[in-house]
């Protein structure tokens, strides 16, 4: 039996979603319900079911970060969830989706919408046959896509208008702020709060979002090698994989290795 878990954290669309599976899908399992996207996490890599139902807006964490940190945390060899995600976001929805993959349903519910989404999960499934499937680099190449798209307003599909590029970062210091000029920054990690940002000899803490910044910030710069981690792409020293198979990433200037998740590790491939 197919198993699914729903991440959603209005009950009323979860109870209305499970009701429209079980007329679609009758031989679909609901193996668990959660309402938030941490618990989405844990409970997938718990369960590893078949199929994911994620809300793109939960509390403390988006659907699509939620489905971001599950491929990097995927064990090997078990087979990838297929994902849809739920939006009530219309027309820029359709925009961002359609190009990718993964699959989308609209709030509130359609029939026939859903209908087509079981028989496209359906035929996803059967087309990987017995055979594992990892977390293989179309899906993080898709999600990455998603989490660029929704990085600047929030919203998926909808553009972030442009900003001016950051020249300076204005880092408080108890009674003080530092103007740290943004051609001496080597990285720009999140932590808790705050996003560190760190020079060749110096780490100061902001509170501006780490979505914020990026959206200010020349990518051909400053490349994203984590959810949370941005380097210079100028001061990358070296690659590194440990026996894991791990990759991190040396740098000019700093003593600590920064670590290189699975979604971003494609760019750092032999040439």
């Amino acid at each position: 039996m197919t198993r699914a878990l729903i991440a959603e954290d209005e009950p009323l669309l979860a109870d209305a979603l499970q009701q429209e599976l079980a007329r679609a899908w009758p031989g679909l399992q609901i193996a668990a319900r959660v309402g938030d996207g941490l618990s989405a996490v844990r409970e997938a890599l718990a369960l590893a079911p078949e199929v994911l139902f994620f809300d793109i807006r939960m509390p403390g964490q988006s659907g699509l970060e939620a489905a971001a940190e599950l491929a990097d945390a995927w064990p090997e060899g078990t087979p990838f969830p297929a994902l849809v995600f739920l939006t009530a976001y219309d027309q820029y929805a359709v925009q961002a989706f359609e190009a990718q993959a993964v699959d989308y349903l609209l709030k509130p519910l359609q029939r026939g919408r859903l209908e087509k989404t079981v028989a496209r999960v359906q035929a996803l499934l059967a087309a990987r046959g017995s055979g594992a499937q990892p977390v293989d680099e179309a899906t993080l190449a898709q999600l990455r896509q998603l989490l660029a798209s929704a990085s600047g307003a929030g919203t998926p599909g909808i553009a972030a208008p442009a900003a001016a590029p950051l020249r300076f970062i204005q880092a408080g210091s108890g009674s003080r702020i530092d103007m740290v000029p943004v051609d001496e920054v080597l990285v720009f990690e999140a932590a808790d709060k705050y996003v560190r940002v760190l020079t060749a000899g110096r780490e100061h803490l902001v509170r501006t979002p780490l979505r914020e910044l990026l959206a200010q910030l020349d990518t051909q710069q400053f490349w994203q090698i984590h959810r949370g981690t941005l380097v210079r792409a100028s001061a990358i020293a070296s690659v590194v994989r440990s026996e894991s198979g791990k990759q991190s990433v040396l740098l000019h200037g700093r003593p600590e290795a920064f670590a290189v998740s699975r979604l971003y590790a494609a760019q750092f491939r032999a040439m």
